[in-house]
């Protein structure tokens, strides 16, 4: 490593892993693209702020992996970004003095250039403190294209050693083509995530897919042609050629330059680490869920490499690929393990990072998937001292009739066992999915959409475009099919759905884990559960079946209208995945949001008062309907204890007494059984019903709940509980975005009792 590579100001624990790392010697045939005599960097897109993973997270000196991404034109000197720790982001957190002091210099990696762009990227490494520490970064010399002066300086906050992060969890952030933007004020719930984050930072946001809205390239991008060809043979024979694939990978870097610049969505970017995993609209609209002879089309491989290709550089942080799918080159129609096969033409003038070390976080497939012809991207990291997360690639692998290989499966829950046996502390996953997998089935809306009873519609709209707004453009078939299809609780997923389920459950009994879900996409909010059949007898906190499924989407698109959500709510009926599992949603919503009982502050539980609002705010769902909610929304995840290792002695929190939504059964008078120092709660009595509170982390859930504000640690569900927040949008003529929050507690998990008991305890 030379002296040079590295400019160290003070601060010898700052990230050294890409000294040396820009190449002395060509890659693809050039060092880069222009003369590179600039002094000041014109930036095109970020910073972007990602969290990767920790690591000796056993150990008393964890590290707190990152990175920060810029987008810049081509043709520039390296540049650098200087870190610096701030000290404790609450003044009275001092806990003793900071490790580290002074700041230092990291010099950009350059991951990809062509005659157009320069991707830099700034690997973070920092040791975790005795107290949540506050980070600043600047990088110099840096403008906009508009010419206006930006370099910092920006902030990030990292939990001490002894706090699991502070989660936000979104999805859907963009808006469906036709979408009146400005009807919904844009992206405006990103104003109140920043005001949250103003008030209690937060650590890591995870995005649930669709952080981008990519279908454009159908309507007004150089997919348009091709989207109004009529005959359906002649549209999957149209080649996807190298002006086509061109121009398309220009309007997907446009497309990402346009979004990610947005405010205020990038100046979340830049404050708050991201951790993604994709979904359809990062691609397009239903990639993955049409019929196979269709998606195996060229254009479909051809867009979905392209998306790829950016998705990897935006949302990874790591250089993508050197040629993506297309007609004019042979070899990259046939692809290998590795992937696609490298394109002269498409190299030409361009560089691409090839010596890039794989980050531990990844789990990567063990084959390419069969649209997307690259090898899915899971993920595994600890967040914070005993909370894991797992997010599934269920994208790249996806079909009609599958949405992971078993290898996939076997190699997620071999490194989930593997990490949970090594760390003793764990007593959360966090595992994400792009789409719910407890919520209402619509089977009989899929029959309906399949059965031949459609048929003579279809004909009317192929020749006369009969009731055209029913049919997509792609494969012909009633536009909401691919979306159904998408589902978990589809009847072709049904199996895989089930196994899934099945190995969680034994994970979770194994090794004492509680599994929280995450899912997005379906454009409302609901909390679905899973959980053992009260015949079973088995108490919440030693339910290893209990499984939330946190149901957020979307932050940004508009809702589905009252109608839909209304209707699943009514389909809300209780489910049993087999004979010892049952499943439905939490009656979460009390209310409406701006509707609160005797309330005069509408937003007065988070984060300001109501503005903006126009006046009277309508009502989003039927008096009936507690369980499903139309309005844009976001998540939050915190432990629910300030200080955990304190807990297991003291006298429990008492759980909330209102009964808006209804209480679980009381614990037995007289017993004061304890997990992790909370009362275990009386078993669900098999005539209850289950859409209400069954523990009492879910006793008075909603708006009255203590976790609903998102701000206060409840103090709920004993040392290790967590608190879930959804945090919805009470009008969208508020260009503020300001929400009102519904909370509930999830418990801590001991399973022991059930170990030696085999799989149907």
């Amino acid at each position: 490593m030379s002296s040079s590579s590295l400019k160290l100001l003070s601060a010898p624990w700052l990230c050294l892993a890409e000294a040396g790392t820009v190449p002395q010697t060509p890659q693809n045939g050039i060092h880069s693209v222009g003369a590179g005599t600039s002094d000041e960097f014109e930036v095109l897109c970020g910073p972007l702020l990602n969290y990767k993973r920790m690591s000796n997270a056993a150990s008393q000196a964890p590290t707190w992996h990152g990175s920060i991404l810029i987008v810049t034109t081509p043709g520039q000197h390296h540049p650098e970004l200087t870190l610096r720790c701030l000290g404790p982001a609450v003044a009275s957190q001092t806990n003793g003095s900071a490790s580290v002091t002074g700041s230092g210099s990291i010099p950009g990696t350059k991951l990809y250039e062509d005659p157009r762009k320069t991707f830099w990227r700034f690997l973070i490494d920092v040791p975790f403190q005795n107290f949540e520490a506050k980070w600043e970064y600047s990088i110099a010399s840096t403008t906009r294209s508009s010419g206006e002066r930006k370099g910092g300086p920006n902030t990030f906050v990292v939990p001490s050693i002894a706090q699991s992060m502070r989660i936000l969890f979104h999805s859907c952030n963009g808006f469906s083509v036709g979408t009146n933007v400005d009807a919904w004020s844009g992206p405006a719930l990103w104003n109140d995530v920043l005001r949250m984050h103003q008030q209690k930072p937060f650590h890591v946001m995870i995005g649930g897919g669709d952080q981008i809205y990519n279908d454009g390239v159908r309507v007004d991008g150089p997919l348009r042609a091709w989207t109004d060809i009529g005959n359906p043979h002649k549209r999957r024979g149209y080649p996807f050629n190298e002006q086509l694939r061109a121009e398309c990978d220009d309007y997907y870097f446009n497309n990402y330059i346009g979004w990610y610049g947005t405010k205020p969505f990038s100046d979340a970017n830049a404050q708050i680490p991201q951790l993604n995993i994709w979904d359809d609209h990062d691609i397009i609209d239903g990639f993955g869920s049409y019929t196979d002879r269709f998606m195996r089309c060229a254009v479909f491989r051809g867009i979905g490499g392209v998306a790829h290709k950016y998705y990897l550089l935006f949302q990874h942080h790591i250089p993508p690929p050197k040629s993506t799918f297309t007609t004019d080159a042979p070899n990259t129609m046939k692809v290998g393990l590795d992937g696609t096969p490298e394109d002269p033409i498409q190299m030409k003038d361009t560089f691409v990072k090839t010596d890039d070390k794989e980050d531990p976080s990844y789990i990567i497939g063990s084959m390419p998937g069969p649209y997307v012809e690259e090898r899915s991207r899971n993920l595994y990291c600890q967040l914070g001292a005993r909370i894991a997360f797992c997010g599934i690639d269920a994208r790249t692998e996806r079909t009609r009739h599958q949405i992971n290989y078993p290898e996939t499966y076997k190699q997620i829950f071999d490194r989930l066992s593997a990490e949970f046996a090594a760390n003793k502390e764990i007593k959360h996953l966090i595992l994400l999915l792009g789409v719910p997998i407890a919520y209402p089935r619509l089977q009989w809306l899929e029959n309906i959409f399949s059965s031949p009873i459609i048929a003579p519609i279809k004909f009317l709209n192929k020749r006369f475009g009969f009731a055209g707004g029913v049919f997509n453009k792609f494969d012909g078939n009633v536009d909401l099919l691919d979306d159904l299809d998408d589902h978990y609780t589809a009847h072709q997923h049904k199996h895989e759905r089930k196994e899934l389920i099945l190995q969680l459950q034994d994970l979770a009994k194994k090794h004492s884990v509680r599994i929280t879900i995450l899912g997005g996409d379906v454009h409302l909010a609901a909390i679905g559960r899973f959980y053992s059949n009260a015949k079973l007898g088995i108490p919440a906190e030693r339910d290893f079946r209990y499984m939330p499924n946190v149901i957020s989407s979307a932050i940004t698109n508009k809702p589905p209208p009252q109608a839909v959500a209304n209707l699943l709510a009514s389909r809300n009926k209780i489910h049993h995945l087999d004979h010892d599992t049952d499943e439905t949603l939490l009656e979460l919503f009390d209310h409406d949001p701006g509707h609160k009982p005797g309330a005069e502050v509408i937003n007065g539980n988070g984060n300001g008062n109501r503005t903006g609002t126009n006046g009277k705010i309508p009502k989003k769902t039927s008096d009936k309907n507690h369980a499903t909610m139309p309005s844009r929304n976001y998540a939050i995840i915190a432990e629910s204890q300030e200080d955990p290792a304190t807990v297991a002695a003291a006298v429990p929190a008492p759980a909330p007494t209102t009964a808006t939504n209804g209480d679980a059964p009381a614990p037995v008078e007289g017993t004061q059984e304890l997990v992790h120092g909370a009362p275990v709660s009386a078993v669900l009595d098999v005539k209850a019903n289950a859409r209400k509170p069954m523990h009492a982390g879910e006793n008075g859930a909603g708006t009255f709940h203590p976790a609903a504000t998102g701000l206060q640690p409840t103090g709920l569900c004993g040392a290790y509980g967590l608190d879930v927040t959804i945090r919805v949008e009470i009008t969208p003529n508020d260009k503020e975005g300001h929400t009102e929050g519904y909370g509930f507690s999830v418990p801590a998990l001991d399973a022991g009792a059930y170990l030696g008991q085999g799989t149907t305890w």
